[in-house]
């Protein structure tokens, strides 16, 4: 009952607040036409006196007497043209202001907000942020502000500063995590993404050295291949290019959500994609791969949106595997593909939800936990 009685007084003092200079408007405008009257009255008066000490001539006189006349009945004229229409002035603006305002906003707070939920402060919504990205960025960014020298911190708050577009602040949080914590080809593919989403898609020196310093680590790893391929397309080396993408498509599993974007790429180099005879399990048929469309839509892309892109097929395949979990070759590939994105928690919880649709005595079931074995994952979320 408080929490309505706060809105009514807030929205009457919001009203009084709106309309007080439209009301003192009118009032302004009077008081100047009485002034203009006052002064004309003057200067007829001024105009006498000057006329009884001879400093102008009659006929002056009358010529200025007429003029000042005129103005004073055109100020007149006007006065009784106002008092002829009271109180029209701004009549449908008060009405919105009084009456129709605070009913929209009350309408649109039952809408969308929640009055039903009690007041929490920041710092309680700080201990438990549940899925909030904003409050939980903003507890991590406490807690480094205090310990900046916490890696596992910087660690976690890298990737999510790049999902929420903020490549800068992203940057900087990978460079902390690896100069804590050491180079790991997460956190290298995570920086050299950034350097390239800042210089708009292109993978500059910098980010190649980068990428270089991830395969030394991981010389399979998908990500700083396809990227590296990506920098010789860019420097017009399409032969080193093509032969580069070639080799990214032949290490790439049948269903790898971008293996039609690497296709496509050996296609833009002089060479032959990769058919279904050489990846059978690539075919636009393959439920959650992406559409000849999206393929040329991600040519577009710079590296932030194109690997945005690939997010989003990944979880429409997930999506779809929700409402059908009995397709085990989709179990499969979102398990793969979330291991390949770097996003260990959900393949763990891909596999967890694949192992009850297809369970571990089954031979489906055997192979979901090999896989899991081979991308370094545990049933219960945590890597090995």
């Amino acid at each position: 009952m408080l929490f309505w009685i706060l809105v009514a007084a807030l929205t009457a003092a919001l009203a009084v607040i709106l309309l007080y200079p439209l009301l003192r408007g009118a009032k302004a405008a009077d008081n100047i036409r009485a002034g203009e009257t006052a002064v004309y009255r003057d200067q007829l008066r001024e105009l006498d006196r000057d006329l009884d000490g001879g400093l102008i001539t009659p006929e002056e006189a009358d010529y200025a007497r007429a003029e000042i006349g005129r103005r004073l009945i055109a100020v007149s004229a006007d006065e009784q043209a106002q008092t002829l229409k009271p109180a029209r002035h701004h009549r449908f603006t008060e009405a919105f202001v009084l009456l129709l305002l605070p009913v929209l906003g009350l309408c649109l707070y039952l809408t969308t907000g929640r009055p039903d939920l009690p007041s929490q402060p920041l710092e309680a919504r700080l201990e438990n942020p549940g899925n909030d990205v904003a409050v939980l960025i903003t507890k991590a960014e406490r807690h480094l502000a205090e310990k900046p020298d916490d890696g596992k911190g910087w660690d976690v708050l890298a990737p999510i500063y790049f999902r929420t577009m903020r490549i800068n602040d992203a940057q900087v949080a990978y460079r902390h995590a690896i100069r804590l914590l050491g180079p790991s080809p997460v956190r290298l593919d995570g920086l050299a993404e950034t350097l390239i989403a800042v210089s708009d898609g292109v993978v500059t020196e910098e980010a190649r050295q980068v990428l270089e310093q991830s395969l030394t680590l991981e010389p399979d790893n998908p990500r700083a291949r396809f990227y590296i391929a990506l920098s010789m397309e860019q420097a017009r080396r399409p032969d080193e290019a093509r032969q580069a993408f070639e080799a990214l498509a032949k290490q790439s599993p049948a269903d790898a959500p971008w293996l039609p974007l690497v296709n496509q790429h050996i296609a833009m180099n002089g060479g032959a994609p990769a058919g279904p005879d050489v990846n059978p399990g690539a075919g636009a048929a393959a439920p959650g791969n992406p559409t000849q469309q999206d393929v040329t839509a991600a040519e577009t892309m710079n590296a932030g949106d194109r690997q945005q892109m690939i997010r989003g097929m990944v979880e429409s395949l997930d999506a779809k595997l929700s409402a059908d979990p009995n397709n085990f070759e989709g179990w499969m590939r979102l398990v793969r593909s979330y291991a390949v994105l770097n996003d260990k928690d959900r393949a763990a919880g891909a596999l967890k939800r694949g192992l009850a649709a297809f369970p571990p005595p089954g031979e489906q079931g055997r192979q979901l936990l090999a896989l899991a074995r081979e991308l370094g994952i545990a049933p219960e979320g945590a890597t090995q």
